[in-house]
């Protein structure tokens, strides 16, 4: 075996590393350049470490690759705040208090199928849910996680190559009230909930903290923290219009 061959044993022989971003306030269009640009380099890097970005986005509703209209509420033409993305499911909405979780991960290091990748992001959220003394649930034929009927948790995803990208939405303590002006991902007969519902002394922080335990656990990585890159891009994106890649600052150990 030559020393290029036994390096290459070893690395894949390595548990699993996972940089973990805490991000504030985010604007969509720039999540989403970096989403993108973090997924293109693991497609020409197999060896670059999996990704989980935690963060909230300003008001914003994104609909996925073959979304329908039929489930907004409002004119689609006039509104500034609309993305249609590369993601799978229909019309979301993401405000302050809503936890999203956007993980990078090299699904070739875990399990190649993507139902298996959708339960376990599932089990992430009941997990948490679980630290509360809430009992989250799974519907059959369908993606997500609710309590006591009221969907808490949205989940969209894209995959390339195996690598994935977008993610979940979990409802921390939001204001609800921007999904009345749509149908929740085209589901019409299940509301919408939030944990703050259930423990209304709840905070963002502390559930941000559980979601990072939780998917250490299920996906059993080692998350390191990382500090954020320096992002000031994807602003001049135009509604429902894709973005295009741009190269981040490699980020630097905490």
């Amino acid at each position: 075996m030559t020393s290029n061959e036994q390096a290459s044993v070893d690395w894949s022989k390595q548990q699993r590393r996972c940089w973990l971003y805490k991000q504030g306030l985010l604007s969509y269009p720039v999540a989403l350049d970096w989403q993108r640009t973090l997924l293109s380099e693991r497609v020409n890097n197999s060896r670059l470490e999996d990704v989980l970005i935690l963060l909230e986005h300003p008001s914003v509703y994104t609909l996925g690759q073959g979304a329908s209209r039929e489930f907004l509420k409002f004119d689609l033409d006039t509104s500034r705040d609309v993305y249609r993305v590369e993601r799978g499911g229909e019309v979301t909405y993401h405000c302050p208090g809503q936890l999203v979780g956007y993980p990078i991960l090299n699904l070739q290091h875990y399990c190649k199928d993507l139902h298996w990748y959708l339960r376990q992001l599932e089990e992430v959220l009941i997990q948490v849910l679980a630290v509360y003394g809430l009992k989250g649930e799974r519907v059959s034929g369908l993606t997500g996680v609710w309590l006591e009927g009221r969907k808490v948790a949205a989940i969209g995803i894209k995959v390339r190559r195996w690598i994935t990208m977008h993610g979940f939405a979990l409802n921390v303590c939001p204001d609800l009230t921007g999904f009345e002006r749509i149908v929740p991902c085209g589901i019409s007969d299940k509301p919408v909930g939030s944990i703050a519902q259930f423990i209304p002394e709840i905070t963002f922080d502390q559930v941000r903290f559980q979601v990072a335990v939780a998917f250490a656990d299920v996906f059993g990585v080692e998350l390191v923290e990382m500090s954020p890159p320096a992002l000031n891009y994807g602003d001049s994106l135009t509604p429902e219009q894709p973005l295009i890649p741009l190269l981040l600052t490699p980020p630097t150990t905490l």
